[in-house]
């Protein structure tokens, strides 16, 4: 059994892949993925996210701010702890986030970004849920900014990782983190990465789709789906020579170990 680690059922548009909510989760049973996690990107959205997998048992919710969402919120930052705190009480959020930095495509909005990661990393701390962290071209920031809140006490996972093995190394042995692998890893371009899950103990990482972006080989262009973790999974087995069985069980018992307010 599989579980989809980091999905955004919310944003699949139903046109594009042909399937409604209802089918995209069934698929998702008929591969063998008993579990998903359903990771909001702003407040404002969290409700309605909430409410389209409210009646599916095998569907979980995190609360959060996406780094890139921060400049155009409707909560001011300073405002983010009050609000994230209130809406992230519910006993349904089993995680914070998804938060972090990304310096790639905002730089402009460092300080911004850092002040709703640290309102993150706080509330987290205050409710004891992990964090969902996504991080590009801030690595030093992001390990700094995690340190200085305290942030292996709640846990958490680098989703979507496409950064250093010494990035990696930092979170799992500094602040007890996982690593979660997507579809990315399967890329042609990807040979970096992969060396990096080589490297990776299997008991630290976790698997994901990010859907509905970043489709793993072979269902390259199309919208991602979390029926397509499985194929994350034979390119995680594949890279570290191990059996499919093997990613599953352990990558399915990291999911647990970590996000243990899931049903």
């Amino acid at each position: 059994m599989y579980v989809d680690s980091h999905c955004h059922l919310d944003k699949i548009d139903p046109q594009k892949i042909g399937l409604e909510l209802p089918q995209i989760i069934e698929n998702a049973r008929n591969n063998d993925v008993q579990h998903m996690l359903c990771v909001c990107v702003t407040l404002e959205d969290y409700a309605a996210m909430q409410a389209a997998v409210a009646e599916y048992a095998d569907v979980s919710v995190s609360c959060g701010v996406h780094p890139l969402y921060v400049q155009d919120s409707q909560t001011p930052v300073d405002e983010v702890a009050s609000s994230l705190r209130q809406l992230a009480s519910d006993s349904r959020v089993v995680a914070i986030g998804e938060t972090g930095l990304d310096y790639f495509y905002h730089p402009e909005s460092k300080q911004l970004q850092q002040q709703n990661f640290a309102a993150h990393i706080e509330v987290a701390q205050e409710l004891d849920k992990p964090l969902i962290i996504h991080t590009r071209d801030a690595r030093e920031d992001t390990i700094s900014l995690l340190k200085e809140g305290g942030a292996e006490k709640s846990g958490g996972v680098l989703h979507c990782f496409t950064e250093s093995l010494e990035m990696a190394k930092q979170a799992i042995d500094e602040l007890d983190f996982y690593i979660s692998i997507s579809g990315i890893a399967s890329f042609a371009n990807a040979k970096s990465l992969r060396e990096v899950v080589k490297a990776l103990p299997l008991e630290r990482l976790l698997i994901e789709t990010d859907s509905p972006w970043l489709a793993p080989v072979p269902h390259r262009g199309k919208q991602n789906q979390p029926a397509y973790v499985v194929d994350v999974a034979k390119c995680v087995a594949d890279v570290k020579g191990l059996t499919l069985n093997e990613v599953a069980e352990t990558t399915t018992s990291n999911f647990y170990k970590l996000f243990k307010d899931v049903a």
